[in-house]
């Protein structure tokens, strides 16, 4: 069974954020730290995992996803600071 993710990145603590899905979250989260995914991420430095989920189905995360980038920005932020207070970045805690 695979899993998929429900992620957010930001540049810093309240910085810019962008919001992504993916069934391979190492590599997906390695692109963009590494700026081999071109466009958004790349460009404003957005580079810090401060938020995921995991589904183990694609079409919920993929709804999930798009629910999300409708959400006001205080609502996105409210959601990070509930799982991840302090900003830190999870990738290494996963990897």
């Amino acid at each position: 069974m695979r899993d998929y993710y429900v992620y957010i990145l930001a540049s810093s603590r309240n910085g810019t954020l962008y919001t992504g899905v993916t069934n391979d979250i190492q590599r997906r989260i390695s692109e963009h730290r590494e700026k081999t995914a071109c466009g958004f991420t790349s460009r404003y430095g957005v580079k810090c995992l401060v938020w995921y989920e995991v589904h183990s189905e694609a079409r919920a995360a993929i709804q999930r996803e798009k629910n999300l980038k409708h959400w006001s920005r205080a609502w996105k932020i409210a959601l990070i600071e509930e799982m991840n207070p302090s900003w830190r970045d999870l990738y290494p805690e996963l990897f």
